[in-house]
C-alpha cells in the first residue's frame, strides 16, 4: 500500500520539476532519498516503540550489517538491546555511537544508562562527569540522582531527582525510584507521599502500588491504600503487606493478610499459599 500511495506522488512531483529546467533529474532523485529517508527513519521508529524486543534487535542488527555508518541504527540497536535486557551488549554498541562523528551528548547519557543496567556504576559516573554541564536533560539527572543515591549522598540525590521531575511531563518512575530511596533511608512518610504522587502520573504502575504499601507497613498501617487495582493486583499487594507485617514480628496479622491474598487472587496463589503454609509450620513447631 505504501508504494501505491508514493510513486503517484512522485511521479507528479517530477512533472512540476522538469518544467524549471536541466536539474529536474537531479532533483526528483533527491527528493526520492528524502522519501526513502523519512520512510527509514518511521520504521526505525515503530521497531523501537512496538516491536518485539528480540525482533528489534534482529531488524536493527539487519540495518547496520547493511549501513555500518549510519549512526540512526546504531542507536536503535543500543536502545532495543536494552529493551531486550542486554545491556553489556547494548554498552558495546553505545560506544561505538558515542564514538562516531555525528555522536551527542545524549549519546553519551544512553551509555551511561546502558552501564548502570550492566552495574558498571563507576563507569557510568565518569561516563556523565565527562558531558559537560551545561546539557542538562531529564535522563542526565535521572541517572545522576540513581548514582548519588548509590553513594549514599542523599542531599545530592534529592536535588537530582527533583530537577528530573521538572524536566519531564512523565515523572511517574523517578517519582518511584525516589520514593524507593527514600523507604530505604528509613523515611517511610515521605516515601509514601512519593509513591502516592508517582500514582496521581501514572494510576498503572504497579510497582508503585507495591511499594505504596510497602511505605505504609513500614508504619505498620496494614490497610491497602485507595488506588486503582485489579483483583490480581490486590492479591499481590495484600501479599507484600504480608510479608512486611510477619518481617516486622506482627505474624498474627500477616497471616491473616496472606489468607486475604489467597482468597482474593482469581488463580491459585502459590507464592503466598507456600509462605503460609511456612508461617503455619513455624507455629506449630514452637
Amino acid at each position: 500500500m505504501r508504494h501505491r500511495i508514493l510513486v503517484p506522488l512522485l511521479a507528479g512531483g517530477s512533472l512540476v520539476l522538469a518544467g524549471c529546467g536541466g536539474t529536474g533529474h537531479d532533483e526528483v532523485s533527491r527528493a526520492i532519498d528524502s522519501v526513502q529517508a523519512i520512510d527509514q527513519e518511521n520504521m526505525h521508529e515503530i521497531m523501537l516503540a512496538a516491536a518485539d524486543p528480540a525482533e528489534a534487535v534482529a531488524y536493527f542488527s539487519g540495518v547496520v550489517d547493511r549501513n555500518p555508518d549510519s549512526i540512526s541504527a546504531h542507536r536503535g540497536l543500543a536502545r532495543s538491546l536494552v529493551r531486550a535486557g542486554q545491556p553489556g551488549e547494548a554498552v558495546t554498541v553505545w560506544h561505538k555511537v558515542a564514538e562516531m562523528p555525528d555522536a551527542s551528548h545524549e549519546d553519551r547519557v544512553m551509555l551511561a544508562d546502558a552501564l548502570l543496567r550492566d552495574n558498571r556504576w563507576d563507569q557510568a559516573e565518569a561516563t556523565l562527569n565527562a558531558i559537560p554541564p551545561t546539557h542538562e536533560t531529564f535522563d542526565r539527572y535521572r541517572l545522576e540522582a540513581m548514582i548519588a543515591d548509590n553513594r549514599k549522598q542523599w542531599d545530592r540525590a534529592d536535588h537530582f531527582y527533583e530537577t528530573a521531575i521538572g524536566l519531564t511531563a512523565r515523572p511517574a518512575g523517578v517519582l518511584n525510584n525516589w520514593g524507593y530511596s527514600q523507604l530505604t533511608r528509613g523515611e517511610a512518610r515521605e516515601a509514601e507521599r512519593l509513591f502516592t504522587r508517582a500514582l496521581q502520573h501514572d494510576p498503572t504502575l504497579f510497582t508503585a502500588k507495591t511499594n505504596l504499601v510497602l511505605a505504609r507497613a513500614a508504619r505498620r498501617q496494614y490497610s491497602l491504600p485507595l488506588v486503582d487495582m485489579t483483583q490480581t493486583e490486590r492479591a499481590h499487594m495484600l501479599h507484600a503487606m504480608a510479608i512486611a507485617a510477619i518481617r516486622q514480628g506482627d505474624e498474627s496479622i500477616g497471616r491473616g493478610l496472606l489468607v486475604e491474598a489467597i482468597d482474593t487472587h482469581p488463580q491459585h496463589f502459590e507464592e503466598a499459599t507456600r509462605a503460609l503454609r511456612a508461617l503455619e509450620g513455624n507455629v506449630s513447631a514452637g
